[in-house]
């Protein structure tokens, strides 16, 4: 097992060493006429910029000096972005890149024609002729002697060479590569900097009494306080929420990448979420690579009332809550037998559970309503093709059996603060009873 682990890593640095190697002799080599400042430049970016990501990740996961996993975590995570961008604008190139080549020698062969017509017209014959060309016979009137030219007449000023067209045509597709993945980049790193919008869903239960009709829950997942998204990031999060004045908030994992001692100050904004009946946290996986029982313990001090395999009964529906199946290996995964088992089936249950994963257990246990995040709804496209083929749901509002799944977006950002095709998002789910 530990040999196959080896190889399968192996394989992995490989394919990312092959195709960093495929970027930089597009962006670089075949865009620069031969070594010079412009090539060692270049050079020098893509040694660097895999370095600072991989710098990024191990400090992120091992823990390290807060200040290095912030010097480390701007220009490491965005490479991570920028790179996958410049790779698919690439392999895009690679398919005009035939017909650009096509049309700039037919360009060239339609200029060389041209010129081979201009050459064949004879040089028109000067009106006037000097009197030592005209007349240069015995009988020839004196005079003046012609100027003469000067016997070192300077060199005429040349053009410089046009570039080949081969040198052409990779400047245009790399230009344009580096163009386009730089924009979606940016465009990707405002929309989550800016703070995620507000989303709003109506999900009808069969068992909700008319007196909790209307209910509302504002489902929180994924912040990601970290060394990039820090306080005033976590301060946009609950001024967004508090605007929505909903009657429950929901927290559901994954709020920190870092511990209590790094990111406390970053969290104490969540203090000030307001709901009529108030805040609840369950553990996401992110937690338990941060220390999951101190940030259960500080998020308790902050006024949020943690869900560990556990409910509570609110007037029309049960709440209930679980801790994220990363938590096994520590031996607090989910118990659902705890938090739902000994509960009455006929009051309505609302399940808050990180990873979508577990909805079949929350169908076995009669879960009405299942609200989940962990997914980021793929965070950076193509990403959402693999992050659907690990999930039962992606994003949205589901049915699996009796029971129904919502799952958010998320509000921030894991890695890159960047986000393609899958905008972030806080959802406020509306209950509706069938009996209003």
């Amino acid at each position: 097992m530990v040999v196959l682990t080896v190889l399968v890593g192996l394989a992995v640095l490989a394919a990312f060493a092959a195709l960093h190697w495929y970027a930089w002799r597009r962006l670089v080599r075949d865009t620069t006429a031969g070594p010079g400042l412009a090539r060692r430049t270049g050079t020098v970016v893509f040694v660097a910029g895999p370095l600072l990501m991989f710098g990024a990740l191990v400090a992120e996961r091992s823990g390290a000096p807060f200040l290095l996993q912030r010097v480390l975590a701007w220009p490491g995570f965005m490479w991570l972005a920028l790179s996958l961008y410049l790779l698919l604008a690439l392999l895009v190139g690679e398919l005009v890149r035939p017909l650009l080549r096509r049309w700039a020698e037919r360009d060239t062969k339609h200029d060389a024609e041209r010129d081979a017509d201009r050459g064949s017209v004879p040089e028109p014959k000067p009106e006037h002729v000097s009197a030592a060309t005209a007349d240069t016979g015995p009988d020839a009137p004196s005079g003046p002697e012609p100027e003469r030219a000067p016997e070192h007449a300077p060199e005429p000023v040349r053009a410089a060479p046009a570039p080949s067209r081969r040198l052409f045509v990779s400047r245009v597709v790399g230009g344009t590569a580096a163009a386009v993945a730089a924009g979606t980049v940016g465009y990707g790193t405002y929309g989550v900097l800016r703070g995620p919008k507000v989303k709003r869903v109506t999900v009808p239960l069969a068992k909700l009494p008319r007196a909790a009709h209307g209910f509302r829950i504002a489902v929180v997942s994924d912040i990601h306080l970290g060394p990039i998204l820090g306080r005033g990031f976590s301060q946009r999060v609950v001024d967004t929420v508090n605007a929505t004045q909903p009657d429950l908030i929901a927290v559901v994992g994954d709020l920190v990448d870092g511990s209590v001692e790094d990111l406390g100050p970053a969290a104490a904004p969540l203090a000030g979420l307001r709901a009529r009946h108030g805040a609840y946290f369950v553990t996401g996986n992110h937690e338990y690579f941060s220390g999951a029982e101190q940030w259960v313990d500080h998020v308790r001090e902050l006024g949020l009332r943690p869900l560990r395999n556990a409910r509570t009964e609110l007037p029309g529906f049960d709440l209930a809550g679980v801790d994220d199946v990363a938590g096994e290996d520590e031996g607090k995964g989910p118990d659902f037998a705890k938090a739902l088992g000994d509960r009455d089936r006929s009051r309505a249950s609302v399940l808050l559970a990180h990873q979508p994963v577990v909805i079949h257990d929350a169908v076995e246990h009669g879960v009405d309503l299942q609200l989940s995040g962990h997914t980021h709804g793929g965070q950076l496209w193509p990403g959402n093709f693999v992050a659907d083929l690990a999930n039962p749901t992606l994003a949205g509002l589901e049915r699996y059996g009796d029971t129904q799944l919502y799952v958010t977006r998320g509000a921030g950002a894991w890695g890159p603060p960047v986000r393609v095709g899958a905008p972030s998002d806080i959802t406020v789910v509306e209950l509706a009873s069938r009996q209003a």
